[in-house]
């Protein structure tokens, strides 16, 4: 089971985030993206859990909870959308090449 968490504060950690979801079970991955440029985190992170069972009381539970001076979104993770990627948004000249310099 993975969980989106959503609105963090740029100083949450791992740690943090591990300890927080612990009480609610088995913590197996935790990820927390950062900025390419700064290195900071992004405000936002996926938790996997080891059950799924609990997905529903952490959701019930931590959604809209204040946190380290944020009020968290919590929700089910939704599997990455890879039609974006592929779609050929943004690659290449989108057939408007022109050539110039007769």
């Amino acid at each position: 089971m993975s969980l989106y968490v959503g609105n963090l504060s740029y100083d949450v950690t791992r740690e943090d985030l591990e300890r927080v979801f612990a009480e609610y079970g088995e913590v197996k991955r935790v990820s927390l993206p950062t900025d390419r440029e700064t290195g900071r985190p992004r405000g936002f992170a996926f938790v996997d859990m080891a059950a799924e069972a609990q997905e529903d009381t952490i959701i019930e539970s931590l959604d809209g909870a204040e946190w380290m001076g944020r009020e968290l979104r919590v929700n089910k993770a939704r599997p990455r959308d890879d039609a974006r990627s592929s779609s050929g948004a943004g690659g290449g000249n989108g057939g408007n090449y022109r050539r110039t310099g007769f």
